[in-house]
């Protein structure tokens, strides 16, 4: 079992993680590369042992709080508009193009034995009607199997079609039990579109990251990344899904243009996890480097998955942010508050980007 606590992942070629707040940045990695090369991780008599040490750390504290936060109900988006909902952790609702998607949906309380933190910010009976469900990568934080039929059963109940799932390449026998539509799967830089009669398609692409897929401890055969979701007349967002910092962020903005960049900020102590995950202010820098219009952090507060305090990642960000001059373009929501386009201000050149497409 996986649950993004790792000491060393299983990449070849993996970069040195140094301690403080910034580091040299790995390596480049080739556009023309489907998926990392895995090797095998050195094991010793200790490791089980280690592992179930550091889960069950975890586990206990994450039981010591009780959980903090209410659900919401999403906004009602028109077709012409876009809302972000921050549901928790790398959960999002997405309604723009006239779609509503959902990114890494997990509505469970508990992941086995580790507890969330934060309710929800969504409850699955107060979903819009859902036209996909994005998932990143196989990880039980992303990828939570009875949240997924959940949605599924809940659209059924209201006799509503069930959603397409779109995954990382070799995750696809994880969800085709679960009630969806259809599942597709996409390797990196590889697009899909949903199709409406009554709205210009929205295409799908799926991007790179740093990180792995495993789900157990040996399948590391499975994909993992993140998405970019464009439509004409609508601001194109990206969800990393988990990463490390890399120079793809460049080559994704150079590609697909984010205005919105949805970013992990937390999971990156001890120093080790950041070759997985990024610390808050190399989210920053991939955010500059991705030359997006907003960033929204996600990957915080919900699960006590890294060792750093559950309150430091967003201070950290936003210490960083205004040192950088861009605070004013860094827009963390709460559990169940959502950006709605119609409501705010991109940055003069996203907008331009969106009022020119």
């Amino acid at each position: 079992m996986v649950l993004s606590t790792p000491d060393e992942p299983p990449i070849r070629d993996r970069p040195i993680a140094t301690s403080g707040p910034a580091r040299n940045p790995p390596r480049v990695f080739s556009p023309a590369a489907r998926i990392y090369t895995y090797s095998p991780m050195p094991r010793t008599h200790s490791f089980p042992l280690k592992k179930l040490g550091q889960l069950w750390r975890l586990a206990r504290e994450s039981h010591q709080q009780p959980l903090l936060g209410e659900p919401q109900l999403p906004p009602a988006a028109a077709a012409d508009d876009t809302a972000i909902t921050f549901i928790g952790h790398s959960s999002f609702l997405l309604q723009t193009a006239g779609r509503a998607v959902l990114i890494d949906p997990v509505f469970a309380t508990r992941l086995v034995v580790l507890r969330r933190q934060r309710h929800p910010g969504l409850r699955v009976r107060d979903l819009p009607p859902i036209d996909a469900v994005l998932l990143t990568h196989a990880h039980m934080d992303h990828l939570n199997r009875p949240s997924l039929r959940a949605i599924t059963r809940e659209m059924r109940h209201r006799k509503l079609p069930a959603p397409v799932a779109i995954v990382p390449n070799d995750v696809e026998d994880l969800v085709r039990d679960l009630g969806f539509a259809q599942v597709r799967s996409l390797r990196w830089w590889e697009s899909t579109e949903l199709a409406s009669a009554n709205a210009a398609p929205l295409r799908i692409t799926a991007t790179p990251a740093r990180h792995w897929g495993a789900r157990m401890l040996r399948d590391t055969h499975r994909g993992f990344g993140g998405y970019v979701l464009q439509s004409a007349e609508s601001p194109t967002l990206y969800h990393s899904g988990d990463t490390a910092y890399f120079n793809g962020f460049g080559e994704i903005g150079r590609r697909l243009h984010p205005d919105i960049a949805l970013l992990p900020i937390g999971a990156y102590f001890p120093d080790s996890y950041r070759s997985v995950h990024t610390s808050p202010e190399e989210a920053l820098q991939g955010f500059l480097d991705l030359s997006a219009g907003l960033m929204i952090p996600m990957h915080y507060n919900t699960f006590r998955l890294g060792r750093e305090p559950m309150h430091e990642p967003l201070p950290r960000l936003l210490r960083a942010a205004r040192n950088a001059g861009v605070l004013i373009r860094v827009v963390p929501l709460a559990e169940g508050q959502s950006w709605i386009a119609s409501q705010a201000a991109l940055p003069t050149a996203a907008a331009a980007r969106v009022t020119s497409a």
